[in-house]
């Protein structure tokens, strides 16, 4: 997410993700099957599977698909893979800082795919923690906005759940939280009647770099280029890109 104008990066992460919904599945799949081997394959008793299985459903990733990914991580049925989570630290260009992180059954394949992906596009990779400094890990709520919904009736909404802080991104509402209260958080949005865009344990940056059109046009792509390998599940950046630079670098 991009410091203060998280809104539009989504939507453009988002036109990205459209275009690749395969790729898409693929990884929320393998989310499931990760939060069902972990935890359990019951989303009662398994909060994470519960927000990996929601996340899939918002997506359109077919129920069959679901399950069976729920079956393959519980050991009911076979065929499931053994997935380590791992993060890379980076620096992307103009200094921007990047964590990707990845799920993956073969840790140098996703080591080396992430070392090119980011060379290749002006950055470097960083030694553990001399980027993770720059964000703070969080639960991340977005809400759709209706024109009746106001910022304090999703604060009101959410607040004795454990959310930190509601801001108006202009098209949606975001809801901070701790990375542990997040299911509680979206629970409550839902039980309230809030249509739930995603609800993501994300890395949000405390410090951020504003970028002109070019640079982040290479910041961009370069997100882009970590986003399209198989075992990269997300990325977060530093990178504080205003609504009409956004636009011009879309157009």
């Amino acid at each position: 997410m991009s410091g203060h104008s998280k809104w539009a990066t989504t939507k453009h992460k988002k036109a990205v993700i459209d275009a690749r919904r395969g790729k898409l599945f693929a990884k929320l799949i393998k989310t499931v099957e990760v939060a069902a081997k972990t935890g359990g394959g019951d989303p009662a008793g398994n909060p994470t599977l519960a927000d990996a299985i929601a996340k899939a459903k918002a997506q359109s990733v077919p129920n069959d698909n679901i399950e069976r990914a729920v079956k393959r991580g519980s050991g009911e049925l076979a065929g499931g893979a053994s997935y380590e989570s791992i993060t890379y630290e980076a620096y992307g260009p103009s200094g921007v800082a990047v964590m990707v992180e990845c799920l993956t059954d073969n840790r140098n394949r996703a080591a080396s795919d992430v070392r090119v992906a980011v060379t290749r596009n002006g950055g470097t990779i960083a030694d553990p923690g001399s980027v993770a400094y720059l964000f703070n890990r969080k639960g991340v709520v977005l809400v759709t906005k209706t024109p009746e919904l106001t910022e304090d009736d999703v604060l009101l909404a959410v607040l004795d759940a454990g959310a930190e802080e509601v801001n108006d991104l202009g098209e949606a509402f975001e809801v901070v939280t701790e990375a542990t209260d997040l299911h509680a958080v979206r629970v409550a949005a839902t039980d309230a009647g809030l249509a739930v865009d995603t609800a993501d344990v994300s890395w949000l940056p405390s410090v951020s770099v504003p970028l002109e059109a070019e640079p982040a046009r290479r910041v961009l792509k370069l997100v882009e280029a970590l986003e399209d390998l198989d075992d990269v599940q997300s990325v977060w950046f530093n990178a504080d890109i205003s609504d009409e630079i956004m636009e011009l670098v879309a157009g």
